[in-house]
């Protein structure tokens, strides 16, 4: 079972852990009110970013910049922010923000994305993701992972964009 820290503190991740070369794993978020499964994002590059909450600064600071990064790749990509917020606080966050280029999936449901990426965190009085970076190619495979070490860490910003235009 594959371990994070949490403020210092050592965290399981409940789900399969997922590697580079894996077939990316279906999952069943909210975009709004309506259902997202893996199959209904556009078959290109596509970027998850994982965070914990927008409503913190960490995770909005690391929405903001991959929004930042991904602008000037355009259509060419598709850019998701998964997290266990509510829809409506996803939206309210990117309005405020002035997010564009992410795209808000809401795993509150039944946590399929957190089990089926292995970044579900145990052992919290909150259900909570994992901060993580999945990169998956057009066809659907998994090119780029980074479970980071310390949730309350940033991500590799550059390398996960680096892999992201690699494949366009």
């Amino acid at each position: 079972m594959a371990t994070v820290t949490f403020k210092g503190e050592s965290k399981n991740l409940a789900g399969r852990e997922v590697k580079v070369g894996d077939k990316a794993p279906e999952f069943k978020c909210l975009s709004g009110l309506s259902p997202v499964t893996l199959a209904d994002t556009p078959a290109k590059p596509r970027l998850f970013s994982v965070v914990p909450s927008l409503d913190t600064p960490v995770c909005s600071m690391q929405t903001k910049k991959f929004d930042e990064g991904l602008s000037a790749l355009g259509d060419k990509v598709a850019c998701y922010t998964v997290s266990l917020d509510l829809p409506f606080a996803q939206k309210r966050f990117c309005a405020a923000e002035g997010v564009a280029s992410m795209q808000t999936l809401s795993d509150v449901h039944d946590h399929s994305f957190g089990n089926g990426y292995g970044v579900l965190l145990e052992g919290l009085p909150l259900k909570l993701l994992a901060r993580s970076v999945f990169v998956v190619d057009a066809s659907g495979v998994v090119k780029y992972v980074e479970v980071v070490p310390e949730v309350t860490s940033e991500p590799n910003y550059a390398k996960a964009l680096e892999a992201l235009k690699s494949l366009v």
